[in-house]
Order: structure tokens, then C-alpha cells, then sequence
């Protein structure tokens, strides 16, 4: 039986561990934190459960399509509710709640603009053909080559892809009031770009928003993960928590083994080193090549790391109250401020924000096993540049004043003396948990000249049998895609070297 490690279990990590092991591979499975998830992990304080990371579940077809390889059910694992509103947006003036319901979002955008609802519905057409595409051929894909995408359907749909024009202009040509502007271009920040930098391609994310609905799993986010890691184990997949990897090692051109570092219970370091016939990093690509790797042996320079545009880092607050609200929705965003002064200071002039836009989830509002009776349970987030120095914890509560301010401003809630538990969490918090390249978030932003073939390579092109899978090679940042991920890179591996 041919052994594969692989490092760190995120998404990416757990889903080709399971594919692997279902094709009959020894899978283990080295994890620098105590349990699975990644960034997707959760903790719990006096009485709350936060989920850490990722709160929005978009593309339900992706998870259901991923327990189903498996012989199981989204069900089996947890229930999903499909939000409605599915998110609620606050201008400077007002205040929309975005129905889940078609019709009803089509009058609410007639509402603010006239036709605008019969251009939804002709954006939406448009928006489908490049979700069917797109997730259907193009993310399984492990964009190694450029013949892969020598496909007939393909040739033949190129123009309709949009991929030569960016999402500001796509959208410009349907809609023109402000509001509906900005709403329509939301989706794509989950992308780690500015629309005006996103291929139009990934109209695909308005219509996962819009038609497949934006949900909940019940008991938080982390129960996907949690589902995914059940699934390993029941393959017979090994998991090796507190392993914190500290070399991949390398003879005549292939990986042999994997060493990492295990803390032992009188604080002690205990150096352990595994077999391997395949290496797959599901860690963060950067610090893969530039800390587990010797220089030889690496497929990109520090020069060409420092060329990527990355996606944002993330300030976030895990804040607990002692009473419940009464005008909050489970996911609100807050558009009070300039966008694109703070996308300016995002990507072109990075800098801590001046006014920045942030978003809340209120799982609590949905779930009531997430607080204490009476209480509720919010995540604020505050997207920043990677790369920023001068994380401290006055800063982080500088802008927590900021955000709390304009948060009873406009819900018309007083929280700031109801609250019982706060947790902050930065740029240094991503690099010391995750090994973060640069602290960022959500991995490398998909701007053209950073899609498919052109990221960074799913297979080492210096190391025979090194693969990488995650938010910094294909497909991309978010959470299907680090599941399409994993699920790419061992089938891959499968194909290489199945005997």
C-alpha cells in the first residue's frame, strides 16, 4: 500500500485525504493545531461557540456533490437552513434586506431602479451558463497544462465566459443605480479582488448568491469540517495532531519523507519523521517552499511570492452579549462608507483602513445553541491588506470602537455595555496559527493574470512527487474550492501513480 502524507487539515487537506484513502492509500495526516478545520476551526467561552473562520455557505450543489462521492448525505452530517433574508445591507440612507426569493428581489430592485428587474433576470441567464461551466469543467481541473482547456464546448463558449472583461464593466452594462451596483459586486470580494480586477467570468458568484441561496449549517461552520474529518476516519485515514511540520526531505529529486515536531507533555520537542511515496501540502504554499523546502528544491522565488496579489487579511472580533437583539439578521453588511477608498486601501496604497466597510454574522439569531439563553453571539469582520505591520491590540480596539459605533448607529442596538466575552484576531494571529503568507486570509486573489494555469502550480515542478492543494493554487480561495481542491490534486496523484 503506497503511503501519502499530507500536510495540514483544512478543507483542502481533509478532502484529499478521503479521496485518497477511498482509492486504498495510507493516509496520514500532519496537523500543527489540536484539531481539524484549518481556518475553519471553532472555540467555545463562557457559554458561546465561534466559529473561527469561514461563515458563509454558498454552492450547496459542491458539499452535496462531495459527501455523495462517498457513498453519505449533507444530511447524515448536519441540517441546513437556507437564510431568508439571506443577508441584510445598510447604506448610508437605508437599509435592504436581499430577499432569498427571486421575485421578490426583482421588486426590491425595481424598487431602486426601473427595469432593473428584468435585467436580473437576463444577468442571472448569463451568470448560470459560466456556473455550469465553470464549476462543472474548469475548477476540476488541475491546470497543469494549457491542453487541458482544449475543450469543444469550451472553444465554443469562450465569449460568453467573459473572461476578458472585469466584473465593474460586466455589471455597469445592466445596472446603474449605486445600491444595486455595489450589492451586485459583492460576491466577488469572497474572490479576493476588486471587481474592477476580477474577470467578469465570476458573474458565477451572483448567481450561487442569488438562485442556490446562502445557508446555514446548524451548530456553525465547523461542522463541515467536522463531518469531512468523520468520513477520513471511517477510510481509515490517520490524523497526527500537535505535528508541527518541519521538513519535507529530499533525495535525487523526490520527496522521502516528512519530519515534524510534536510537543510533548513535560513541554519538550519529540522530533518524528514520516515515510512517504507521495507528499501533498494542503498548508500554505508560500511557507511550504520557503521553510519546509531546501532552496534547491523550490519552484518560485521569494521575488515571485512578493508579485502575487493576494487576498485580504481579516481584523475580527468573537464578541458575546449578555441580551438579544431585536433588529439584526444572521449575515448584514455594512456599506455606510466609501467602497472604493477602502478597496484602495486594500490593494493599490495598502494601509490600515480609514473608514473600512465590515460585516457581522449573528449566528445566534439562527441557532440557539451557538449562546446562552438571553444572549447573542456576534463575528465582526474588518477586511485589511496582507502584509500590514503594526498589528497590536490598541489598534485592533481602535477599530472595534469604530465598527461598534456605526453598529448601533444604524441597527438602532445598544451592544457596547452588553458586552461579556470579546476575542480579537489579526494578521499576526494568521501567520503564527496558519503560517499565513503575509497574514493573509483567503489566499491569492483571482484576478486573470492569477486563474487556472497562470497560479501557482498544483505539482511541484522541482520535486517528482510533491502536489500542493488550497487557496493558493487551483481553483482558488473559499470553501468549495478548497474541497474541488483536494479533490484535484489526489486524483492527480492517482493518476500519476496508481500501480
Amino acid at each position: 500500500m503506497q503511503k501519502v502524507i499530507i500536510i495540514g487539515s483544512g478543507f483542502a487537506g481533509l478532502s484529499a485525504a478521503s479521496f485518497l484513502a477511498k482509492d486504498g492509500w495510507d493516509v496520514t495526516v500532519l496537523e500543527k493545531n489540536s484539531m481539524p478545520g484549518g481556518r475553519a476551526q471553532k472555540f467555545t467561552a463562557g457559554g458561546f461557540t465561534f466559529d473561527m473562520g469561514p461563515s458563509w455557505y454558498w454552492m450547496p450543489d459542491v458539499f452535496d456533490r462531495y459527501f455523495n462521492c462517498f457513498g453519505k448525505k449533507v444530511a447524515d452530517y448536519y441540517t441546513l437552513k437556507r437564510l431568508d433574508p439571506s443577508y441584510s445591507v445598510y447604506y448610508p440612507d437605508r437599509k435592504l434586506d436581499i430577499p432569498a426569493d427571486l421575485t421578490a428581489l426583482k421588486k426590491l430592485f425595481e424598487s431602486l431602479e426601473a427595469g432593473s428587474g428584468v435585467q436580473l433576470d437576463k444577468f442571472l441567464a448569463e451568470a448560470e451558463y459560466k456556473y455550469e461551466v465553470g464549476v462543472n469543467k474548469l475548477v476540476y481541473k488541475p491546470s497543469l497544462s494549457i491542453t487541458e482547456f482544449l475543450d469543444i464546448d469550451l472553444a465554443k463558449g469562450i465569449l460568453k465566459l467573459d473572461v476578458f472583461t472585469n466584473m465593474k464593466k460586466h455589471i455597469a452594462k445592466y445596472f446603474k443605480n449605486p445600491l444595486i451596483v455595489e450589492l451586485m459586486e459583492f460576491p466577488v470580494l469572497f474572490l479576493g479582488a476588486l471587481p474592477q480586477n476580477i474577470p467578469a467570468l465570476y458573474s458565477l458568484m451572483n448567481y450561487a448568491d442569488i438562485k442556490l441561496g446562502t445557508w446555514y449549517p446548524e451548530g456553525g461552520m465547523y461542522n463541515i469540517a467536522d463531518a469531512m474529518y468523520k468520513i477520513a476516519e471511517e477510510l481509515g485515514v490517520k490524523f497526527k495532531f500537535g505535528h508541527n511540520v518541519s521538513a519535507i526531505n529530499i533525495a535525487a529529486g523526490k520527496a522521502i519523507s516528512v519530519s515534524a515536531k510534536l510537543l510533548s507533555s513535560n513541554n519538550s520537542e519529540i522530533n518524528e519523521n514520516f515515510a512517504a511515496d507521495v507528499v501533498i501540502s494542503a498548508a500554505d504554499y508560500h511557507f511550504t517552499e520557503m521553510t519546509l523546502l531546501p532552496e534547491k528544491n523550490r519552484t518560485y522565488s521569494e521575488q515571485y511570492w512578493d508579485k502575487r496579489v493576494m487576498a485580504p487579511s481579516s481584523l475580527l472580533y468573537y464578541v458575546g452579549l449578555n441580551k438579544k437583539l431585536q433588529h439584526v439578521t444572521h449575515h448584514s453588511l455594512f456599506f455606510d462608507v466609501d467602497f472604493d477608498k477602502h478597496g484602495k486601501e486594500i490593494y493599490d496604497d495598502p494601509q490600515w483602513p480609514t473608514e473600512p466597510l465590515f460585516y457581522v454574522s449573528a449566528t445566534s439569531v439562527t441557532d440557539n445553541t451557538v449562546a446562552p439563553p438571553g444572549c447573542e453571539n456576534l463575528f465582526f469582520l474588518i477586511p485589511v491588506a496582507a502584509g500590514l505591520q503594526g498589528d497590536t491590540e490598541e489598534l485592533r480596539d481602535k477599530y472595534f470602537d469604530k465598527i461598534v459605533q456605526r453598529f448601533e448607529k444604524y441597527t438602532g442596538e445598544k451592544i457596547s455595555d452588553a458586552i461579556i466575552y470579546k476575542r480579537t484576531y489579526a494578521v499576526s494571529n494568521f501567520v503564527d496559527d496558519y503560517n499565513s503568507y503575509k497574514g493573509n486570509a483567503y489566499g491569492l486573489a483571482n484576478t486573470l493574470m492569477q486563474t487556472a494555469i497562470l497560479k501557482p502550480a498544483m505539482k511541484s515542478k522541482k520535486v517528482s512527487n510533491l502536489f500542493y492543494a488550497g487557496q493558493l493554487t487551483v481553483p482558488g480561495p473559499g470553501v468549495p474550492p478548497s474541497l474541488i481542491s483536494g479533490e484535484v490534486a489526489a486524483k492527480q496523484i492517482i493518476k500519476e501513480f496508481k500501480k
